[in-house]
């Protein structure tokens, strides 16, 4: 084997088991993303179990207004709590414990002079800041009674709608977050390790004797690259391993070339952290200028939001970030199956970077 080579080749695996000899780095660059990943996966990750929860408070003793509130506890849409009288649910109507409340008054249901079929207005209260979930569940209840007016009285629609499912398959909102949760482990493993690794090396005077050594700047580079690429590849599996079995994360893309794309992501962002470890003397310089440049990128990037909520202005912004492409690739691939060829732009947008951060982190760094 080639001595540059070999050189590289065991510089990479003294990095690597330096890596997973170390509790406090396997914590933030393994655990620390999972923690996030449970987080999200409780809020998004079971869509369809959700339930709306509703006071109910029924006035009325006709036999439809029973049938009408045994409908209501029997769909799993609605989480039902039965009160007495709007006073008893007040409280907890404001304190949010319930979103909405029905009221059936007491001719709820009565079948009105000169009609054969019960009739009735159900009343939806809601607090002032809680308007959208009050209108929602008038428009459930709408809906609900139009099906029942059309069974009893029978009038014929002139105008109806129809809908049918479409043959493409559809993302749930975890599904689509899980690829900012990438991006984020993949920034905190690229930035935050060499951040607080380097400065610490440069402290006990290993990286001045690596300096003595024939080791050039580049080798040392290319076998830290190679190492933070397998590890960052083992703590993206343990993500895909819990999303998959824990949360039903589906994926529609290759994952090879998936993997391909993540390992590219991961050279580049990790020249950041090679750049800032690499100037910084010590801690108190390296920690302010990492948090100052990944937070911006963590926030802007859609790592935990999508950037279409964004304002125009911010989402052109935001593209030029280095994180940026790093996601929307990661998007494209797993959830809409895409190919590299298809993320093209993307995969030249962190070629591109990957060179500015590399000429810059070779200029900038310094042994001691």
């Amino acid at each position: 084997m080639n001595k540059s080579l070999f050189t590289i080749w065991i510089f990479a695996k003294l990095n690597t088991r330096r890596f997973f000899r170390d509790r406090l780095a396997i914590f933030f660059v393994i655990v620390f993303p999972l923690i996030f990943l449970f987080v999200f996966g409780g809020l998004f990750g079971n869509e369809g179990g959700g339930s709306f929860s509703v006071g109910l408070v029924n006035k009325s003793e006709s036999q439809f207004s029973q049938e009408f509130t045994g409908r209501l506890e029997a769909d799993d849409f609605f989480e039902v709590t039965r009160f007495d009288s709007r006073e008893a649910a007040s409280d907890q109507l404001q304190r949010g414990q319930i979103e909405a409340l029905i009221i059936l008054p007491k001719q709820f249901g009565v079948s009105q002079a000169g009609t054969n079929y019960p009739s009735g207005q159900a009343q939806v209260s809601y607090t002032q800041n809680n308007e959208q979930a009050g209108q929602t569940l008038t428009s459930v209840l709408a809906g609900i009674f139009e099906t029942i007016n059309v069974d009893l009285v029978g009038v014929e629609r002139p105008f109806t709608v129809s809908s049918e499912a479409s043959n493409e398959q559809g993302l749930s909102q975890f599904d689509y977050t899980f690829s900012g949760l990438l991006g984020f482990s993949i920034i905190g493993l690229g930035v935050f390790g060499p951040v607080n690794v380097f400065p610490e090396l440069k402290k006990q005077g290993i990286l001045r004797r690596f300096h003595t050594t024939p080791l050039r700047v580049w080798q040392y580079f290319l076998s830290s690259v190679i190492s933070q690429m397998a590890t960052g590849l083992v703590a993206v599996g343990v993500m895909f391993a819990v999303a998959l079995t824990v949360f039903d994360l589906r994926i529609f893309g290759n994952v090879l070339e998936l993997a391909v794309f993540i390992m590219l992501s991961i050279a580049m962002i990790y020249g950041i952290g090679l750049a800032i470890g690499g100037w910084a003397k010590n801690e108190r310089q390296a920690a302010p200028l990492g948090n100052i440049i990944v937070f911006p990128m963590m926030f802007l990037s859609g790592t935990f939001f999508p950037r279409f909520l964004m304002p125009d202005w911010l989402q052109s912004a935001s593209a030029f970030l280095p994180l940026t492409p790093v996601i929307d690739g990661i998007r494209l691939i797993l959830t809409e199956g895409q190919s590299l060829i298809d993320v093209s732009t993307q995969i030249w947008q962190i070629t591109a970077w990957l060179v500015v951060i590399y000429v810059i982190a070779f200029r900038v760094f310094r042994w001691e």
